[in-house]
């Protein structure tokens, strides 16, 4: 593998899925912007802080802040270094340039990581343009350089995603589990051999059969996947493609007729029946 000319490695930022859950996030603003930065901050599972004025709330954010108690809110604008006590983030979103800058100051002398909306120097880290779908998650960041670029490529790659995606993905992780209390243990041959099988299940299977794995197909798939160190096919497990597969299709075309002859026959003798008795 030829290795890459280490001058074009810059101008880039670390991608990275950034674990908050139960993290103490303080949202400065409670605009348009500081709507879609709590919605963000909510799908991981973080405890906010709010401040802002209350006449400046957007009606997404107050809808926000009623449908959760994972908000706590404040009706006023950041008082100063107090606000910052705990906090393990800083997210600002307000029209005050000057008072944004004082506040990335604040959180820099303190080593609290912070984003400054509309001003990227002011900003440890960017919000990409992201496409949620349950686990699936994918950020398109154009390094705040163009968020309107990066929204027009979002909706390109969306298109081309497969509806099952999402799902399939929560099925995965559920097989994986199953398969972990099967073959406990970290690294070594048997974790080698467990990320192997992974691998072949997901490279074997269509995305719209994984998505409709069930308990007992997952339990199956373990029993003669795994323990035989094989791949089942979909249809080896029990799974169907709906109703109205290519055998039960078959079959219908088979019955239609005869059915839809004895239903004719059927409505006919009524009719001459009720004929007859009203002459």
């Amino acid at each position: 593998m030829p290795i890459p000319n280490v001058d074009s490695l810059s101008g880039g930022s670390l991608l990275l899925a950034w674990q908050l859950k139960d993290k103490h996030v303080l949202i400065i603003g409670g605009g348009d912007v500081a709507s879609g930065r709590i919605e963000s901050v909510l799908v991981a599972d973080a405890r906010i802080t709010l401040i802002s004025p209350s006449q400046g709330l957007h009606p997404l954010t107050k809808q926000f802040i009623d449908a959760t108690d994972r908000i706590t809110y404040y009706d006023r604008s950041f008082s100063g270094p107090d606000d910052l006590e705990g906090v393990d983030m800083v997210l600002t979103a307000i029209d005050d340039v000057d008072e944004s800058r004082r506040i990335c100051a604040l959180c820099r002398e303190r080593k609290i990581p912070v984003n400054v909306a509309d001003i990227p120097p002011s900003c440890d880290f960017y919000f990409g343009s992201q496409i949620r779908s349950g686990p699936l998650q994918i950020m398109i960041s154009t390094n705040g350089q163009s968020p309107k670029l990066a929204n027009i490529i979002r909706k390109r790659i969306e298109k081309c995603l497969p509806e099952q995606a999402g799902e399939a993905i929560e099925k995965v992780g559920e097989l994986r589990s199953k398969l972990r209390e099967r073959a406990p243990g970290v690294g070594g041959q048997l974790g080698k051999r467990r990320m192997r099988w992974m691998v072949d299940v997901c490279t074997s299977w269509d995305l719209e059969d994984l998505a409709l794995l069930d308990d007992e197909m997952m339990n199956k798939l373990l029993d003669d996947g795994w323990e035989k160190n094989a791949v089942p096919k979909p249809e080896d497990v029990g799974l169907q493609h709906g109703l109205l597969d290519f055998h039960s299709w078959t079959s219908l075309e088979t019955v239609l007729p005869t059915s839809l002859g004895f239903l004719t026959g059927v409505a006919l003798t009524v009719g001459f029946l009720l004929t007859r008795r009203r002459s």
